[in-house]
């Protein structure tokens, strides 16, 4: 089970950075605009990742 949960964990680490490295004056802007988001909406933005992602887990697994 550990190794599992260290490949997803290095999966997710590998699709985060390569935003910042592929294109990172779009990274720095997209930042810039979450700051200026209140906490409501960034909640809503975590809370459709994360069920976009278990849905992905339901339809692959």
């Amino acid at each position: 089970m550990w190794e599992t949960l260290l490949l997803a964990i290095a999966l997710m680490l590998i699709l985060e950075g390569m935003m910042p490295f592929l294109s990172p004056k779009t990274w720095r802007e997209t930042f810039k605009k979450m700051i200026e988001m209140d906490d409501g909406q960034i909640r809503f933005v975590g809370l459709t990742t994360m069920l976009i992602g278990l849905l992905l887990l339901f339809f692959i697994g």
